[in-house]
């Protein structure tokens, strides 16, 4: 281990509440918190630089002995809001899709729902900056994160990823999960775990700090995002890393 347990995150949205603990709490003075592209994490772990991140699921098999050792995540049980394929025409009528280039879960979930939940072929197109304005016709585009909020009233169809897998596989879906390659020990997990907590008694502190014009951030936190990694979910990840490999 590191002199000070290096630990990688994303600075989204919905991870506010599970790294506020760590910028203001206690374990500040332990835990040193790197904030790095989804894929750099993954990538960082493996070359040592990194005790633990907030991985991606699609991601966890491209780590070496990656496991998941804390009870938060982020998961949905029903509509996310931010991760949507955002569409001109139904989807009988989609022919291209822009897939977003900064996460590989959400890449993952869409090419699974669409062959296995809408039975439906399509051509892949590579998204780069600028990808949202190429949107029209027959072309839609996946959007995740916070970028996906400023285009929720933008295009007449959204496909929320997070309600597709729910109606079709009847569980909730586990976008990221908390993981290390590295031994720790129980009491590290048990104060990570209880910092994050507090981020979760300090919701109407990180809603006013962020000052955020496009979504009802209670709405986000409250309903949409579910932080608590439990045993549905757990199966959830379980049949996510199956269809992954049918990929």
């Amino acid at each position: 281990m590191l002199e000070k347990t290096w630990v990688g995150a994303v600075s989204y949205l919905n991870t506010k509440p599970l790294i506020y603990g760590f910028e203001q709490g206690e374990m500040a003075n332990e835990v040193h918190l790197v904030l790095d592209y989804p894929a750099q994490l993954a990538a960082r772990m493996n070359k040592g630089e990194l005790d633990a991140a907030l991985v991606p699921i699609a991601a966890m098999d491209s780590i070496r002995n990656a496991h998941i050792f804390s009870s938060y995540c982020i998961g949905a049980n029903g509509p996310v809001a931010s991760v949507c394929l955002f569409s001109p025409v139904p989807m009988d009528d989609i022919e291209y899709i822009y897939l977003d280039y900064q996460s590989r879960s959400s890449v993952a979930l869409l090419k699974i729902l669409l062959r296995q939940y809408w039975k439906k072929e399509v051509q892949f197109l590579d998204a780069a900056e600028g990808y949202i304005e190429k949107i029209s016709g027959t072309t839609a585009g996946l959007i995740i994160g916070d970028r996906a909020f400023e285009h929720l009233g933008r295009f007449p169809f959204i496909f929320d990823l997070a309600s597709a897998w729910k109606n079709y596989t009847g569980l909730p879906f586990v976008f990221a999960a908390w993981i290390t390659n590295k031994p720790l020990s129980e009491s590290f997990i048990t104060a990570f775990n209880n910092t994050i907590a507090l981020g979760f008694e300090h919701l109407d502190t990180i809603i006013a700090q962020q000052e955020y014009a496009y979504y009802d951030l209670r709405k986000y936190y409250f309903d949409n995002i579910s932080y608590t990694l439990d045993a549905r979910k757990h199966e959830a990840i379980a049949l996510f890393r199956k269809y992954l490999k049918t990929l």
